[in-house]
């Protein structure tokens, strides 16, 4: 069931898709990050396993790197930033009732996707 979606800040790679809950490999380029963003129906775990991040979950950034593990309430909003110089790794478990790509609330995005 995995398949890769390319993303312009780098790609995903869904591992498993199951009724309560989604896992997916994120691979995010250097330099690059995602939209900020929340989720009404779903919480999310992210453990980093390659590079150096900086993520903001609900307007608190902080730095992370590879064995470091964040939670990320529904509602929060949230993105992480590669900010080293090779390519970001983190494996991210989604929970909840709903895990579609219309249940992204994007507020701040630099690929103009908002």
């Amino acid at each position: 069931m995995n398949y890769i979606e390319e993303r312009p800040w780098g790609m995903f790679e869904v591992l498993l898709d199951e009724p309560d809950y989604k896992v997916k490999r994120i691979t995010v380029l250097p330099g690059k990050r995602l939209s900020l963003q929340s989720h009404k129906r779903r919480s999310e775990h992210w453990v980093i396993t390659r590079g150096d991040v900086n993520v903001v979950n609900n307007d608190e950034g902080k730095p992370y790197k590879a064995g470091d593990h964040i939670y990320i309430p529904a509602g929060n909003k949230h993105r992480i930033e590669n900010t080293g110089n090779d390519k970001a790794v983190f494996i991210e478990v989604q929970i909840g009732d709903y895990f579609g790509e219309d249940d992204i609330i994007r507020y701040e995005d630099d690929f103009n996707r908002v």
